[in-house]
């Protein structure tokens, strides 16, 4: 689940020479302000770093990484080291999700996987899950998506420019949800704003504002009646053959019962888990491309072949992943990283805050990360999670976003413009980029109209 994003700095070049290190490098100082602050404002300081996380992540965390790879707070605890962050995901009886609990199982109306740890709830229904999200439907996937980015994408090209947010990532995701997952909603306007409200209350409301709240409950309120009425029809239900179809026809071994409602939460969660991770991921992985013309020629030629074109994706959304910090709270006292110099008590309690971003930078796991690499192996990336609580649907989330950048990324004179940034919600959820397609001649025509 999405925690922080940002259009941080940091790409490469696709030749694996080393071009994207100036990016990365930090000039120091931020743990030194960091300090300094907490001699006399400790929350304040806390406030900050979380605001660095957001603006200069990548300066940040490489200090940290070298100096102070455990960063203890009084509001929290921040982990940047690989082999750390993968203790941290490992151990869901240590570290466990508790805190979304209070933020989606109201919405929901009900406990979900997403914020269960070792319950009998949680292995049965995702295991249930599993079985449903079958790795074979993969090439479906990629055509749905595919078929979905090239329609919006044709559409958008005699004007010169698209909303690629608003018109290709999000309509490509939500036609996956409808055709794949079964699950269509109303429309896709308010399938968008059911996910964004409560997805947005869970991982971006750190303040626990009363409004994002109470929207979060009225959205999700809304969107499990239309579930409950959904799974319910069962003959002019979802498609046999969707996720949500397989879903109401499969019966778990033993006796055990699931009913209808908890049927829909586990649709519910599917789509919680999914939208936004994919929209999101599109835009920073974009970005990165685009950012270095070099780096978007080689992707461009790759991408008429899927398989050449996806070690460009996760390598280009590792220097700017959507998911940056994972949150846990701890459960009892545990010495994080015992052994080693940087040991450190986690007492119970805690929230901790593990900082994929950085474990996948860190060069005790991955040799020259601040090279842009082709040949790393997928467990260099933590781009689903890791653990008992990695992403069930990441099958289906990959194919979705591999596939919809490429068919992007072969469209010709595709380009930034200028003044045209990332809008995001709440400085974390895209809601509009405008790129340029076709000759640059053809963009300018079109905005004099």
């Amino acid at each position: 689940m999405a925690a922080d994003t940002t259009t941080g700095a940091g790409t490469g070049t696709g030749t694996g020479t080393g071009a994207g290190a100036a990016t990365g490098r930090t000039a120091g100082g931020h743990l030194a302000a960091h300090d300094a602050l907490a001699a006399s404002d400790p929350g304040g300081a806390a406030l900050a770093l979380l605001g660095l996380l957001r603006t200069d992540w990548r300066a940040l965390l490489a200090e940290l990484r070298a100096a102070r790879p455990v960063l203890v707070t009084p509001a929290f605890t921040l982990v940047t080291r690989m082999a750390d962050v993968r203790e941290v995901l490992s151990l869901e009886r240590v570290f466990t999700v508790a805190d979304y609990a209070r933020r989606l199982d109201p919405a929901l109306g009900g406990p979900c996987v997403l914020t269960q740890d070792a319950t009998p709830l949680k292995w049965r229904e995702r295991g249930l899950m599993q079985v449903a999200l079958a790795p074979e439907d993969v090439p479906r996937v990629r055509a749905v998506a595919g078929r979905a980015a090239d329609e919006a994408l044709d559409r958008a090209a005699p004007a010169g420019r698209v909303d690629v947010v608003q018109e290709v990532f999000r309509p490509a995701a939500l036609r996956v949800c409808a055709e794949h997952l079964g699950f269509a909603g109303p429309d896709p306007a308010t399938m968008s704003r059911w996910s964004r409200e409560v997805i947005g209350h869970a991982t971006a409301n750190p303040l626990d504002d009363p409004a994002v709240r109470d929207r979060a409950l009225a959205a999700g309120g809304a969107m499990m009646e239309h579930l409950h009425a959904l799974v319910g029809a069962r003959g002019g239900g979802p498609p046999a053959d969707s996720v949500a179809g397989r879903l109401l026809g499969t019966r778990p071994p033993g006796g055990a019962a699931i009913g209808d409602d908890r049927r829909a939460v586990i649709v519910a969660s599917l789509l919680l888990g999914f939208l936004e991770n994919a929209a999101g991921s599109l835009v920073n992985l974009v970005g990165r491309l685009l950012a270095r013309p070099g780096l978007h020629a080689e992707a461009a030629a790759a991408a008429t072949d899927p398989r050449a074109f996806e070690p460009y994706v996760w390598e280009a959304l590792r220097f700017d992943p959507f998911l940056k910090v994972i949150a846990r709270r701890s459960r009892g006292d545990h010495v994080l990283a015992a052994g080693t110099p940087r040991a450190t008590l986690v007492p119970d309690g805690t929230l901790v805050l593990a900082v994929a971003a950085s474990a996948m930078f860190d060069a005790d796991a991955l040799p020259a990360p601040e090279e842009f690499r082709l040949d790393r192996p997928r467990h260099s990336y933590l781009h689903f999670g890791l653990g008992h609580h990695d992403c069930v649907g990441g099958d289906v989330g990959a194919a979705t976003v591999a596939e919809t950048a490429r068919r992007l990324l072969l469209r010709p004179g595709l380009r930034t413009l200028p003044g045209e940034d990332v809008a995001r919600d709440r400085g974390v959820f895209p809601d509009r980029w405008i790129l340029g397609l076709g000759r640059p001649g053809d963009a300018d025509g079109a905005e004099e109209h």
